[in-house]
């Protein structure tokens, strides 16, 4: 699984018009799944999540989780995570785990998501068109993938 972690004052995603999630102080997570990504990663990532303090404290600096500023997070699916740009200059996206795979994954990452954080998780819609629109706060922007996580 790899996530884009984004710390937002405010985002909000559209599909077709209309609102379907939105959020104010918090972080906006583009999250892409594999097929081999397993109940281990998607709780070590909504831990890590849950615990990352990017979040300013009282001095100005970054030692605050979303949990101890009471955010919100916006969860979006994004399969083009797993681009390939090796070959050529059309993106191939065969990393990406299908449909049938990273749709139970998605769900399970916002319900593990939801109980780290103690409070309902926003989000888009798998597959749908959507149109996310965010202010970046800082910026302050992490990626983080479970298959490197001696990176992390």
């Amino acid at each position: 699984m790899r996530i884009v972690i984004q710390r937002v004052t405010q985002a909000a995603v559209e599909i077709e018009g209309a609102t379907k999630g939105e959020i104010g102080l918090g972080l906006l997570l583009l999250a892409g799944f594999t097929s081999d990504d397993t109940e281990e990663d998607l709780k070590w990532l909504a831990g890590k999540v849950a615990a990352l303090r990017v979040f300013s404290d009282e001095e100005g600096k970054m030692n605050l989780s979303i949990k101890d500023v009471n955010g919100d997070a916006l969860v979006i699916s994004q399969f083009t995570l797993y681009a390939s740009t090796k070959k050529g200059n059309r993106p191939s996206y065969t990393n990406a785990a299908p449909p049938a795979v990273s749709i139970p994954l998605y769900e399970r990452f916002v319900q593990l998501l939801e109980e780290a954080l103690g409070k309902p998780v926003q989000t888009g819609e798998f597959g749908a068109d959507m149109k996310v629109s965010l202010l970046n706060d800082g910026p302050v922007t992490i990626v983080m993938d479970t298959k490197q996580k001696d990176l992390f």
